[in-house]
């Protein structure tokens, strides 16, 4: 028998149109999702993280892109209004990975707990739900 959460993942790539919604993240076969960025002027690829929803994926993703690229990326983030104002550009590309883990982990954890307070819901938000995170006590 599988738990509920196995059930939430394994549906979450079924349609995979997150995918296609969000910039930057992949599913995974197992329904777990993804997210990697390159560092601009190398070929490195940083990895960014795995998580439970393509919304943390995504936010982690765009962190990662602001910190690396700076103002000139905002046009291309999943959730610009969401972007801390104390996002910086002199990160390490280490920093800079940390700080899109976390902002995306605590998406994450977010989600997944209004999920379970949200009985009938079926685990996913709707089309257009404004999320509400800060991850400003992330970076």
């Amino acid at each position: 028998m599988s738990s509920s959460s196995d059930d939430v993942s394994s549906s979450n790539c079924s349609s995979r149109s997150a995918e296609k919604r969000y910039k930057g993240i992949r599913c995974r076969r197992w329904g777990k999702w993804v997210s990697e960025i390159r560092v601009p002027g190398t070929q490195e690829r940083l990895w960014l993280g795995t998580y439970t929803t393509p919304e943390g994926a995504a936010v982690a993703h765009d962190v990662a892109s602001y910190c690396l690229k700076g103002a000139t990326s905002l046009h291309k983030l999943n959730f610009p209004s969401m972007l801390p104002p104390t996002a910086r550009t002199d990160l390490s590309p280490r920093s800079v990975q940390k700080a899109a883990s976390d902002a995306g982990m605590a998406m994450d954890a977010q989600l997944i707990s209004s999920r379970e307070m949200a009985p009938g819901n079926g685990g996913f938000t709707q089309e257009g739900e404004a999320l509400s995170i800060s991850v400003d006590d992330y970076l």
